[in-house]
């Protein structure tokens, strides 16, 4: 049993055995067919889990010194719940929200893998075209002269054998190498492995495939993805390059790691130039929630709108998977496998950025968080965010909305951790000790007996040790009491 999760309850870390949280993502089945049932997206607002997460994402900002995150749920069709937290500007004038611009880096290849699917579905391509016939320049030396070629399918699965970068040190440096300078450099390169023979990611190979797509349609890629992609989902905030005319004023400067004295340093803007296809495009929240709109539209109603449903459905099933079974890659989007959910998602990092955006299709929602800093794990968002939504889903709406409102706010969690908060969970409450990196695992949930007596609620749904809320002489809520150690009831939860 982890140490975070047994801190939860702040002395009441000996009442439960709760079970272990579920394990990271692994292979995925197909996505869902078009017109498969989306229970979420039918199910009302899980508002006790939505709460808990916007507590739970402003603890996690404060404690992390993270200066800006924006971050989104999108059920169905609707952008159903964003925050933002921090400031874009450094003299906290402009709050950060759902309109707020990052980099989203490698998020730009869903943008140029869908482009060249259209290419695809125009008759312009084969997914089994080596690249070399739409790029002569394409000269990298192979490691292998027996290897297959490398195709466009293979670029989109991240199974080329291509090394993970063009040669230039551009993320240390900065100076992104241009699509002349990229080309000519292949000529010193060398394939890392045989065509098809293991999952290497690559920003080199996507940035080809952009360059696939602007030879095929006679015109610079990001005017394809403009005109192709972007505009006709509505994308109007999503663009090829950091907007440095928004800076401080829509777009935060981007931010290191968190340094040994707690500070982060400011990094310069970037301009990613021959790799713009692979990592070179900003977005926000609310475009990102129109991102993920269309997709579930289309997987659910079929038909065509920017892509074939098919073609979507091709693409996000698992095309590419490592013998280990540990890399699964569709074309262009990551598709894996977490508990019962098969998932659609890409992540991005850049210098002072990082963002993720995740897609569960047969449930019908998706989970975007984007912020100006780097240094942590990619994704530190979107997985509790999901797994939060997934337990509130489960819970049944209160009767009576007001009948656990008493004993809801902020607890002393001292000495064992910096906060503790109690909030509505269905016709209970649920109990959290805050930062954690699992809030789903770590969340106790509270079912009334009588009065003010409560029990904790086992994984298994039986009942384990009571937990008693004290009054005062006004018969307000004061604390509570659990193996005769008490702790005081704080105040509200802002």
């Amino acid at each position: 049993m982890k140490p975070a999760r047994r801190a939860t309850l702040a002395l009441a870390t000996l009442a439960l055995a709760f079970g272990m949280p579920s394990g990271g993502a692994t292979a995925a089945e197909p996505a869902a067919a078009a017109g498969s049932a989306a229970a979420s997206a039918a199910a009302p607002v899980p508002t006790d889990a939505l709460r808990l997460i916007d507590l739970w994402l402003d603890a996690q900002v404060r404690h992390d010194r993270v200066p800006t995150l924006s971050a989104g749920v999108v059920i169905g069709q609707d952008l159903a719940w964003s925050r933002g937290y921090g400031h874009v500007d450094s003299a906290g004038r402009v709050p950060v929200d759902a309109d707020t611009v990052y980099s989203v880096c490698s998020i730009s290849k869903l943008f140029t893998s869908i482009a060249l699917m259209q290419q695809w579905e125009a008759g312009r391509v084969s997914l089994d075209d080596d690249v070399a016939r739409h790029v002569p320049a394409m000269a990298i030396r192979r490691s292998d002269p027996d290897s297959a070629p490398i195709t466009l399918r293979s670029l989109l699965m991240h199974a080329s054998g291509l090394p993970r970068e063009a040669d230039a040190s551009y993320w240390r440096e900065g100076a992104f190498p241009s699509r002349e300078q990229l080309l000519e450099r292949l000529r010193g390169q060398s394939t890392i492995a045989r065509s098809y023979e293991r999952y290497q990611y690559s920003n080199l190979g996507m940035a080809l495939l952009g360059e696939v797509v602007g030879a095929v349609a006679g015109q610079p890629t990001t005017e394809v993805v403009a005109r192709q992609v972007l505009a006709p989902l509505g994308m109007a905030d999503t663009r090829a390059g950091l907007p440095l005319d928004l800076l401080g004023r829509r777009l935060p400067p981007g931010q290191g790691p968190l340094q040994r004295d707690g500070t982060r340093a400011v990094l310069p803007p970037f301009d990613t130039a021959g790799l713009q296809a692979a990592a070179g495009y900003t977005s926000t929240v609310r475009d990102l929630a129109r991102f993920a709109a269309w997709q579930l539209r289309l997987l659910q109603r079929g038909g065509s709108e920017v892509l074939k449903v098919a073609t979507l459905r091709e693409m996000q099933r698992v095309q590419w998977q490592d013998a280990d079974g540990r890399n699964t890659w569709g074309l262009g989007f990551a598709v894996s496998r977490d508990g019962s959910q098969n998932l659609v998602s890409h992540a991005g990092l850049c210098p002072g950025y990082r963002s993720a955006w995740v897609l569960a299709p047969r449930e019908g929602f998706a989970v975007i968080a984007m912020t100006a800093t780097t240094g942590s794990e990619n994704a530190p968002y979107t997985r509790p965010i999901r797994q939060l939504l997934n337990k509130g889903w489960k819970v049944a709406p209160a009767k009576d909305a007001e009948a656990m409102a008493a004993y809801v706010g902020r607890y002393d969690a001292n000495p064992w951790n910096s906060e503790l908060v109690v909030v509505p969970w269905g016709e209970g409450l649920a109990m959290l000790s805050l930062p954690t990196g699992d809030p789903a695992g770590d969340l106790g949930v509270l079912r009334r007996v009588d009065g003010d007596r409560f029990r904790f609620v086992r994984d298994d749904g039986s009942l384990g040790t009571e937990l008693r809320f004290e009054r005062d002489a006004q018969g307000r809520v004061s604390g509570y009491t659990l193996w005769a150690q008490r702790t005081q009831r704080l105040g509200p939860l802002r």
